[in-house]
C-alpha cells in the first residue's frame, strides 16, 4: 500500500511545491481545495501534469467542522489511512487592529487556526489507531515575532505553534510526530508580482539578502515527513534566512 499525504491549501505557491516534494518521496497526495472552486482545481491539476495515481483532489471546507468530519471519515474509509497531514491552508486579511472588523478577524482565525481542529481531529484519531503518523503545520515567522497590521494572522499562526507543541505530547507514545515550519518571506508567484523596489526593501532586512524559495519549504516538509525525522516532535523549524532568530 502506498504512503498517503493530505495537503490543505495545495493549490497555492507553497502548497503546490509541498505536493511535488511529497510526490518525489513516493507519496500519493490528497490535495484539498475549497468547495466551489473545482474548475480552478482541475486547471491546477492539469497544469502540473499530475495523474490520478499521484494526486487525488478533495473538496474540503477547512472552516466547517461537520463538513470536515464527514468528508474525512469517508476519505479514511476509502483510502484506509493518511500517513502525513500537512496543514497549509491559510489566508490574510491585513489591516491595523484599530480598523479591523470582526469579519476580518474571524475569517483568518477560522481558516488558519480553527481549521487545525477541523482537519486534524479525524486524521489524528486514525493515526492513533495505526500507531504512526506525521503532522506538519505551516505557520509563519510572524507567528513568532508579530507583524504590524497582522494581529489576526499573527495570533492564528502563534496558536498553530502552541497546538503543535501540545499535540506532540499526545501523539508521542503512538509514534506520531507533530511539528511546524515557520517560513519567512517566500518567493511565490504572488510575491513575484510585488514591485521590485518593495522586494528589494524586504530583502534588505533579511541577513541572507534573499527570499526563501517554495522548494526550500517543500524540502523541509519532505524531511519532517521522512524516517530520518522520526525523533523530532513538538518543534518549530524557522526558515527565514535569519530574519528572526529566537
Amino acid at each position: 500500500m502506498s504512503r498517503i499525504a493530505l495537503v490543505t491549501g495545495a493549490k497555492g505557491g507553497i502548497g503546490s511545491t509541498i505536493t511535488k516534494s511529497l510526490l518525489e518521496q513516493g507519496y500519493r497526495v490528497i490535495a484539498t481545495y475549497s468547495p466551489g472552486s473545482e474548475e480552478s482545481a482541475q486547471e491546477w491539476f492539469k497544469a502540473n501534469g499530475f495523474t490520478n495515481e499521484q494526486v487525488r483532489l478533495l473538496a474540503l471546507d477547512v472552516t466547517d467542522t461537520a463538513f470536515c468530519q464527514e468528508s474525512l471519515s469517508v476519505l479514511l474509509k476509502e483510502e484506509g489511512k493518511v500517513d502525513v497531514l500537512v496543514n497549509n491552508a491559510g489566508i490574510t486579511r491585513d489591516t491595523t487592529f484599530k480598523r479591523m472588523t470582526a469579519e476580518q478577524w474571524n475569517e483568518v482565525i477560522n481558516t488558519n487556526l480553527n481549521s487545525l481542529y477541523n482537519v486534524t481531529h479525524p486524521i489524528f484519531n486514525s493515526m492513533l489507531e495505526n500507531k504512526s503518523g506525521r503532522i506538519i503545520n505551516i505557520t509563519s515567522v510572524n507567528g513568532l515575532k508579530g507583524q504590524f497590521g497582522q494581529t489576526n494572522y499573527s495570533a492564528a499562526k502563534a496558536g498553530m505553534i502552541g497546538f503543535t507543541k501540545a499535540l506532540a505530547f499526545e501523539g508521542a507514545r503512538a509514534g506520531i510526530t507533530v511539528n511546524a515550519i515557520a517560513p519567512g518571506y517566500t518567493l511565490t508567484p504572488m510575491v513575484e508580482k510585488i514591485k521590485p523596489e518593495i522586494l528589494d526593501s524586504i530583502k534588505a532586512e533579511i541577513p541572507m539578502r534573499r527570499l526563501a524559495t517554495p522548494e526550500e519549504i517543500g524540502g523541509a516538509v519532505a524531511y519532517l515527513a521522512s524516517d530520518a525525522a522520526a525523533y523530532i516532535t513538538g518543534e518549530t523549524l524557522s526558515l527565514n534566512g535569519g530574519l528572526y532568530m529566537h
